[in-house]
């Protein structure tokens, strides 16, 4: 199983990304995209989800997995490689980086922001020095 978990990371927006600050991905009329999804996960509780689990469950409601049908569908899932948040359309389009606590935890940081500032200068908020790399390229 390959992980897509970070650990005391911070994944900066793409280098050819538009944004300028983050924006909230809208869904689309058929439903949640993958980046609106997984924003309405992290956003509203910072640090409580690894990035296998937001991956993950955004797969799962998108596919309209039952509850009781994850665990199964975990280990399914993650025994093929998988994308990491790096190439989130958070990162790319809508300016939200990505932070890793200690604990693979995340949070998002929007572009402009005194935690984005703090954080691309590679320290928590808090002093402590913080892996750097950022999302991938928007454009081939």
């Amino acid at each position: 199983m390959e992980s897509v978990d970070y650990t005391d990371t911070f994944i900066a927006v793409a280098p050819d990304t538009a944004a300028t600050c983050g924006v909230v991905p809208v869904p689309r009329a058929q439903g949640p995209t993958v980046a609106s999804a997984s924003y309405g996960l992290v956003a509203p509780h910072p640090y409580r989800y690894r990035s296998s689990e937001v991956i993950f469950t955004v797969w799962a409601d998108r596919q309209g997995i039952p509850t009781e049908e994850r665990d199964v569908a975990w280990v399914d899932y993650f025994a093929k490689p998988r994308a990491c948040l790096r190439a989130s359309d958070l990162g790319k389009r809508f300016g939200w980086a990505v932070h890793a606590d200690e604990a693979g935890r995340i949070a998002l940081h929007g572009l402009g922001t005194a935690e984005y500032g703090s954080l691309a200068a590679g320290r928590t908020p808090d002093g402590q020095p913080v892996t750097m790399t950022a999302a991938m390229h928007s454009r081939r």
